[in-house]
């Protein structure tokens, strides 16, 4: 998965949470609903620029629309090689 897809879910996810609707996150970041949908649809990359606009609407930090997330109960792998 690339980073446009994981913006794409982190985006709607953190959207969501927050019970915004895109128009209002729209509003509150100074761009247009039909970009915000393009991005939760990963049509098109954000910039850094977008991104922290986003992120300060959402009122989090911009690494958390960036972040992979594991399926609950996946645990990580070390990355010392197996003997």
């Amino acid at each position: 998965m690339d980073l446009k897809e994981v913006m794409a879910i982190n985006l709607r996810r953190l959207r969501h949470a927050k019970g915004m609707t895109q128009e209002e996150l729209a509003e509150r970041a100074g761009l247009s609903a039909r970009y915000i949908g393009a991005i939760e649809r990963a049509r098109v990359s954000a910039s850094v620029t977008v991104l922290g606009q986003v992120a300060d609407a959402l009122e989090i930090e911009a690494g958390d629309l960036v972040r992979r997330t594991r399926p609950t109960g996946q645990t990580t792998r070390s990355a010392e090689p197996q003997r």
